[in-house]
C-alpha cells in the first residue's frame, strides 16, 4: 500500500520505517530540513534501538523516502498523523498546532477512499472535528482514530508487534471501509493474532490518556508508600513484591524512585486534567493533580537525601550524577527527574557532573550549567556523594570495589532502587535509597 507519515519525529519516524519494513511504499513528511535529511541517510535523529538499521535496510529497498514537501503524499491513499502534542507553555492543555498544521496539509490531497490514521495523543473531542474538516473536503475520505501505545528503547518491536490495536471509527458502511483498508495496512501483526477493538471516536481518543494515567498513578503510589515506609522504617521494595503477588495489583510500575518523567506522562495527565475541566468533570480527575503532586516531590526528596548524606549541606560538596535520560535505552530528556534533581543541586550550590550514554548531548542542551563527563569513572572522581538516577544496566552492574578509589566519599545513593544493597555495604559505601531503612 501506499503510505504517507505526517510528523517525523519519535513517533514518525518509527512508525514510518516500520511500515516500509511491512512492504509498503511510504513518504515521511516534516517541516524540519535537517531532520528530513538526516532521515534520508538513514540516520535517526534521537536514539531508539534497532531504528538506524531499520531506516537503512528500509531506505535501500526503495520503499521509505522523507520530504518537506507535502504534495509527495499525494498518491498515498493512508494518510498518517504522527505529529506531537506538547504541553502548552505555562498552561496544563495539550497544544494542537502540529496536528492542525498536518490537517491542513492532508486536506488538499484527499481522494475518494482515502483514509486518514490520527496516532497522535489528542484531548478527546479533537477527532470529532478534523473528521468534519475531512468530510467538508472530501466526502468520500474517512478518519479513523488509532493511538499508538510505544515505550521508548522499545517502539520498533512495539510498532511491528503490538500487544493491541485500538482503531476509533464511524459505524458506517465508509467507516466499515477505512476499517478493512487499516486492516490491510497491519495485516502482519493481525495474522499473528494481536487484538484489535473497534471503537467510537471519543473512546479511541480516551484510551492513551487513560492508559498513562493509571500507569502514572500505580507509579505515584507506590511513591507514595516510599514515603510512609521512610516515616516507619518499612522498606518499600518488599512492600512492592509482597503487594505485586496480588494478581489484580501486579509487580510492574511499583518501583519506587524518583519518579516518572519523559515526554508523554506529565504532559499527557497535565492534558487530562485540562480537558475534563473544559467537559465540566474535573472533580473525576482531581485525584491525577496529587499524582503530579508525589511525583515531583521525589526530586525534591532526592536532594534532600544528598544533603542528609553530606552532613547537612551540598554547598561546595562534589556530587556524580549517573543517567541524563528520564528512562534507559533512550536520550530522551524531557522532564527529566535525573536532570532536574541535579539542576536543582547545582543551584543549592553542590558542583555537579553529570554522565549519560546517550543523553549528553541533548542534556547539554537544556543545561548548558551543568559539568558533563563521557563516563562513569570521569563523573564520580573526588565526588562526595554519587547518585545513581537512571537505571541504565551499566549503572545496575557497577562494581562498588572499582569505584571506590576514585571517589572522596564513598556514599551511593540510589534513586532507583535498581542496586543491591547489601553488595555496596559490604564494600564499605554508604547506602541510601527512597522508602528503605
Amino acid at each position: 500500500m501506499r503510505i504517507s507519515v505526517f510528523g517525523c519525529g519519535y513517533l514518525g519516524a518509527v512508525h514510518a520505517a516500520c511500515m516500509a519494513k511491512l512492504g509498503h511504499e511510504v513518504v515521511g513528511i516534516d517541516v524540519l530540513p535537517q531532520q528530513v535529511a538526516a532521515l534520508s541517510r538513514g540516520e535517526a535523529p534521537f536514539f531508539e534501538p534497532g531504528l538506524p538499521e531499520l531506516l537503512t535496510e528500509a531506505g535501500a529497498s526503495g520503499r521509505l523516502a522523507f520530504t518537506t514537501d507535502a504534495a509527495a503524499a499525494a498518491e498515498a491513499t493512508v494518510h498518517f498523523i504522527c505529529v506531537g502534542t506538547p504541553q502548552k507553555p505555562g498552561e496544563n492543555a495539550a497544544d494542537m498546532r502540529f496536528v492542525n498544521s498536518a490537517v491542513d496539509a492532508v486536506l488538499p490531497l484527499l481522494k475518494a477512499g482515502d483514509v486518514v490514521v490520527g496516532k497522535s495523543t489528542v484531548p478527546v473531542g479533537t477527532a470529532e472535528a478534523i473528521a468534519r474538516r475531512i468530510h467538508d473536503a472530501q466526502p468520500g475520505a474517512e478518519l479513523v482514530w488509532n493511538p499508538e501505545f510505544l515505550r521508548e528503547g522499545f517502539a520498533v518491536k512495539d510498532t511491528l508487534h503490538p500487544d493491541r490495536f485500538v482503531y476509533g471509527v464511524a459505524d458506517t458502511e465508509q467507516g466499515r471501509a477505512a476499517t478493512a483498508t487499516l486492516d490491510a495496512v497491519y495485516a502482519d501483526a493481525l495474522s499473528d493474532g494481536t487484538p484489535r477493538i473497534i471503537a467510537d471516536l471519543a473512546t479511541a481518543q480516551l484510551v492513551k490518556v487513560a492508559a498513562n494515567s493509571f500507569l502514572a498513578t500505580k507509579i505515584s503510589f507506590i511513591n507514595a508508600m516510599a514515603e510512609l515506609c521512610e516515616a516507619t522504617g518499612a522498606d518499600v521494595t518488599l512492600l512492592a513484591d509482597a503487594i505485586g503477588h496480588d494478581a489484580r495489583i501486579g509487580r510492574r510500575f511499583l518501583n519506587a524512585g524518583v519518579g516518572f518523567g519523559g515526554g508523554c506522562l506529565p504532559k499527557d495527565i497535565r492534558a487530562f486534567m485540562a480537558r475534563a475541566g473544559e467537559l465540566g468533570v474535573d472533580q473525576a480527575l482531581s485525584f491525577l493533580s496529587e499524582v503530579d503532586s508525589i511525583n515531583m516531590r521525589r526530586r525534591v526528596r532526592m536532594v534532600d537525601l544528598a544533603r542528609e548524606q553530606c552532613g547537612g549541606s551540598i554547598v561546595g560538596r562534589t556530587v556524580a550524577v549517573l543517567g541524563a535520560a528520564f528512562k534507559p535505552d533512550s536520550d530522551d530528556v524531557r522532564d527529566s527527574p535525573a536532570l532536574s534533581v541535579a539542576a536543582q543541586m547545582q543551584l543549592q550550590g553542590a558542583k555537579v557532573t553529570v554522565t549519560d550514554p546517550e543523553a549528553i548531548h541533548n542534556a547539554r542542551k537544556k543545561w548548558p550549567e551543568l559539568a558533563y563527563a563521557s563516563t562513569v569513572k570521569e563523573a564520580v572522581q573526588d565526588a562526595d556523594v554519587v547518585m545513581v538516577l537512571t537505571e541504565w544496566s551499566e549503572y545496575v552492574a557497577l562494581d562498588p570495589e572499582e569505584l571506590a578509589p576514585l571517589v572522596r566519599g564513598k556514599q551511593i545513593i540510589d534513586g532507583r532502587n535498581c542496586l543491591e544493597p547489601a553488595t555496596w555495604r559490604a564494600a564499605g559505601w554508604a547506602y541510601r535509597a527512597l522508602g528503605r531503612p
